[in-house]
């Protein structure tokens, strides 16, 4: 029998549907069929994915920052299948996978040349009764860290971890709030009041942000041990200042 391509000129097809009508519709039936079970498969395939996030909790805006983790791959998908098993909300803030209840951040996944970790947003409030929980600067006032450096810790650390996010979640309930210092109780790096003194526009800006601005610059700047990099760190930020923004956007 003779077959018609769906590639074939206009011309064609109507020449050979004048001599053979009834093979000409079934070559039309035939390609509308298969169109159609193409869709289903597209579709079945896209339900499929939005089932198995819709199971997981998976956002799949967030898993970029997975797959393109070198050394802590498997630690990281590790934890992100704990919390996940916590009814926690996926986002990604801040470039990194952030978990919140009732839009209030709880808890995030990041990782580090030396460890990779679970950050608690309210870790100061929190009991800490394993004693695990870790401030990582003497400026950080909220945040306590967990660390790992290996999946089997964190896989024998499971049912501690779980009860530490179910903690967290409890604290977000209760409404505890923490207590931050005031603007005037961060010291201000040497860098910094070198170039208040040097240029008073800049003086002026930075003084007319808003105390958590003023706070969070003051505490970036900081960090640093070397001076280099603490200048550095002033220099970039100095328009972000004068345009009164904020040191992350």
């Amino acid at each position: 029998m003779l077959e018609v391509s769906d590639q074939w000129p206009a011309f064609e097809k109507e020449e050979y549907a004048s001599k053979n009508h009834r093979a000409y519709r079934r070559w039309l039936i035939g390609i509308s069929i298969t169109n159609q079970i193409k869709k289903q498969h597209r579709m079945a395939k896209k339900n499929k994915t939005i089932e198995r996030d819709s199971i997981t909790g998976m956002n799949p805006k967030v898993d970029f920052y997975f797959r393109k983790a070198k050394k802590w791959r498997d630690e990281l998908e590790k934890l992100r299948t704990i919390v996940l098993e916590c009814r926690l909300t996926e986002e990604l803030k801040w470039g990194v996978p952030v978990y919140t209840f009732e839009k209030h951040n709880i808890v995030l996944i990041h990782d580090f040349k030396e460890y990779c970790a679970l950050l608690f947003v309210k870790g100061a409030l929190m009991r800490d009764d394993e004693g695990i929980l870790i401030q990582q600067t003497k400026n950080v006032q909220a945040g306590r860290q967990i660390r790992f450096t290996n999946v089997a810790e964190i896989v024998e650390m499971e049912p501690i971890l779980k009860a530490y996010l179910r903690e967290a979640i409890e604290v977000e309930k209760a409404g505890l709030k923490i207590i931050h210092k005031e603007t005037s109780e961060y010291p201000v790096p040497e860098e910094l009041k070198k170039k208040l003194e040097e240029i008073p526009r800049f003086k002026k800006a930075f003084y007319a942000l808003t105390p958590g601005r003023q706070r969070g610059y003051l505490y970036y700047f900081a960090q640093p041990k070397l001076s280099k990099t603490r200048e550095a760190r002033i220099e970039k930020y100095m328009p972000h200042i004068l345009e009164g923004k904020g040191w992350n956007g």
